[in-house]
């Protein structure tokens, strides 16, 4: 079970930043960043995009960044968009990729090459529960009925995923029948390339469930379009109160996805300590508690060093998870 990613209080956040960034020859600038160029690993709809995207307008309307563009580079589960990073790495340093823990999961199944230790980790600034979603006019009412259905007879229950086999959409829905009593290896997992697509997906009746953020959850829901059964927190979300936790059913498992940002391989010391003060002033804005607030995201800031050690740690707990489900050798 992954649950060890938490908020962090507002009031803590400058003293971890100034603690654990970077050295003592790092100075903090207060004006506004000339750019940022946010590069999105996967197509719009995504958790990455809504992360990239909300994050930019609240920088934006904040006055903390003057011009914000974003480039959406889908492909090979995110490795496209870093190893275009890296490549381009002496022309990126405006370049923010985001990213979470899929960097993570793919970097150990080998669905690329790379890892987090090929860029420059900056900083994670976000967390998002895991949910699983119906459309609205789908016979489950409950996520209980969906237990029942999978373990009465798996291939029943299509699940969507907007990441490839073996990813975060597929390992939470494997944690979370495993915790119903499931096999998790009988997950009938249907994976897209990203959350749009996998949403498609569910719309148009080729899968039965939707296993994805709740941010991405709650943005459709207000649209009518789908009703969201369950969520992975530890206890129910403000911006979703109406939503069960799988714990309250009864099944003892949850799960935060990390998300955050990483600059070029190489760069500079200075304009990594730009990046993390102007994410940290932007922490303290009305601006970013409106956008934080309409996404249901948790709170959380690790940066640099203390980044960098959170994604080792992680490493070891998410792929002793992925062992036990099979994922991994």
């Amino acid at each position: 079970m992954i649950a060890h990613l938490f908020s962090r209080k507002r009031s803590t956040v400058l003293a971890t930043a100034l603690a654990g960034c970077l050295g003592a020859a790092a100075s903090f600038n207060v004006m506004a960043l000339d750019k940022v160029h946010f590069l999105i690993p996967g197509g719009a709809g995504g958790g990455w995009d809504s992360t990239a995207r909300g994050t930019g307008e609240a920088l934006s309307k904040a006055g903390l960044v003057d011009t914000i563009s974003y480039e959406n580079m889908s492909g090979g589960g995110g490795g496209k968009a870093i190893a275009h990073l890296i490549e381009a790495a002496a022309q990126a340093d405006d370049t923010l990729m985001v990213n979470s823990t899929p960097i993570v999961i793919r970097s150990l199944s080998k669905v690329f090459p790379q890892s987090f230790r090929d860029l420059t980790p900056v900083a994670a600034t976000i967390g998002d529960y895991g949910a699983f979603v119906v459309r609205a006019d789908s016979p489950y009412t409950s996520f209980e009925q969906v237990v029942e259905d999978f373990n009465n007879n798996p291939r029943s229950v299509k699940v969507a995923g907007g990441s490839a086999r073996g990813s975060m959409d597929h390992l939470v829905a494997a944690l979370a029948f495993k915790a119903a009593g499931g096999d998790p290896r009988r997950v009938k997992y249907v994976a897209y390339d990203a959350g749009g697509k996998a949403m498609a997906s569910l719309l148009s009746g080729e899968t039965s469930v939707l296993s994805t953020g709740l941010s991405e959850a709650l943005t459709l829901a207000e649209a009518g379009q789908v009703r969201v059964l369950v969520m992975t927190g530890n206890s129910r979300s403000d911006a979703a109160p109406e939503v069960p936790t799988l714990k309250e059913l009864g099944y003892d498992a949850s799960f935060v996805n990390w998300r955050g940002f990483f600059g070029a391989p190489g760069l500079s010391d200075e304009k990594k300590a730009e990046f993390v003060d102007t994410l940290m002033q932007m922490y303290d804005s009305p601006e970013w508690e409106k956008v934080r607030a309409r996404y249901g995201w948790s709170e959380i800031f690790k940066p640099g060093d203390e980044f960098v050690a959170f994604l080792e740690s992680q490493e070891q707990s998410v792929g002793g998870l992925m062992k036990e489900l099979g994922f991994l050798k």
